[in-house]
């Protein structure tokens, strides 16, 4: 793609825009609903010498342990986060992909590498409010782990100002380097969508039906969490930031070396599936979560455009 080809006005577009609200009210939503979930997948993932495996166990346990609440720990701060990141994303996927196909229909293989490109962005934006949201959704809670210790924040700012000052300022940035590689995540899932989206749409119907867009957005991300689960674990042990291999935490967790060491250590106490805890609960929660989440997004979208009379291409032709 030349620069010649690239239009800055396509990715500023009121269309852009509307994709980019429409993706962040979706996501905040339904994370809301299925945000247990996401709460017994981090405890699961963080953890280690928690015997309790199935979803419905480690909830029972937290609720019984920590109060009614507690499945709930975080949710402030990880739904803000959760908005900026799929502001961000939803924005320059379709503000890029607008740009790049200038009215042209797309293909999987663009899908990707526009998904890429804006996971990028994101990752950059947006990973210091994730290590924060780790943080808060993960204190208080009752560890197995005794070697965990306890923080205290009491919020999102007194979070960040703490993490820059005790442990420098690019410990915000911890599992950067996964997160960078973990927008395979949401590229692939883009891809998946968006292709099944084309190939159910071939014909005289312009919408799918709210039960094809929630089946067509739970295989997506079905099938990228499976493929990138182990480096989400990865990711969210680093953004937690309780290794206590050296205490130059900053310098080194952003090195590959970290990330190859934490997964063969992983490999090496559990076995092969220590690398997939907490897979179900994050299935159950992800695959859910995004296919609500397109749902709301695909409804909301398409009603802003047909109020507004902006039923265009950018919408339509996909």
């Amino acid at each position: 793609m030349s620069s010649g080809d690239f239009r800055f006005s396509e990715v500023l577009s009121y269309e852009s825009l509307v994709h980019a609200v429409s993706g962040a009210v979706g996501s905040v939503t339904a994370m809301t609903v299925f945000f247990p979930l996401d709460t017994a997948r981090l405890r699961l993932q963080v953890d280690e010498k928690r015997k309790a495996r199935s979803t419905p166990a480690i909830l029972a346990e937290i609720v019984k342990e920590e109060g009614l609440l507690a499945p709930y720990r975080g949710w402030f701060p990880v739904i803000c986060s959760l908005c900026c990141s799929n502001f961000v994303y939803f924005y320059c996927f379709h503000g890029l992909k607008a740009s790049w196909l200038r009215g042209q229909k797309s293909a999987p293989g663009t899908d990707l590498v526009i998904g890429i490109a804006a996971g990028i962005i994101n990752v950059l934006v947006t990973t210091p409010l994730w290590v924060v949201n780790t943080r808060l959704k993960l204190q208080g809670a009752n560890f197995r782990n005794e070697d965990i210790r306890p923080t205290s924040y009491s919020g999102i700012l007194d979070a960040c100002v703490q993490i820059a000052g005790e442990e420098g300022a690019g410990a915000l940035w911890n599992g950067t380097l996964p997160s960078l590689l973990l927008v395979l995540n949401p590229a692939i899932q883009f891809m998946i969508y968006e292709g099944l989206k084309r190939q159910l749409s071939r014909g005289v119907r312009t919408e799918l039906t709210s039960a094809e867009v929630f089946l067509i957005g739970a295989i997506a991300k079905a099938f990228a969490t499976t493929v990138t689960y182990p480096l989400q674990t990865i990711q969210s042990i680093l953004r937690f930031g309780q290794l206590q291999e050296s205490t130059d935490k900053s310098r080194i967790l952003s090195s590959l070396m970290v990330i190859k060491r934490l997964l063969v250590n992983r490999v090496r106490k559990y076995g092969v599936l220590g690398l997939f805890k907490g897979l179900e609960a994050k299935l159950l929660q992800t695959v859910l979560t995004a296919a609500l989440m397109f749902l709301l997004y695909e409804k909301i979208a398409s009603s802003t455009f047909k109020v507004m009379g902006l039923h265009t291409a950018t919408h339509s032709r996909r």
